[in-house]
């Protein structure tokens, strides 16, 4: 499994124009082959600071995702107007937190 979490800071006036151009790509991502969970959401809109957390089933249906017409559409979109700190994790052993 592969999860990409981390923070896309904007200035804070793009921040509202950056959260509705993602949930326009959204249904579609959550529709893709692989993508187990998608969520981008404002950590903190005065300091233009948006949380992404990702999952997927691994790197064949994430690969697809990072190449699609609506994803690299919207990164050109955003390029030069937003700086990431997102990470990819491969994840060998996730369970239930109150679990074994």
């Amino acid at each position: 499994m592969i999860v990409l979490l981390g923070y896309i800071h904007l200035d804070p006036s793009d921040v509202n124009a950056f959260i509705a151009d993602v949930r326009t790509i959204t249904p579609g991502t959550k529709a893709e082959m692989g993508c187990l969970f998608y969520s981008v959401t404002v950590d903190d809109a005065s300091a233009g600071r948006v949380l992404v957390v990702e999952r997927w089933q691994d790197q064949e249906s994430l690969t697809p995702h990072l190449e699609s017409l609506e994803t690299t559409a919207f990164l050109k979109r955003w390029t030069g107007r937003m700086r990431s700190d997102v990470l990819k994790y491969d994840v060998s052993n996730a369970r239930p937190l109150m679990g074994s």
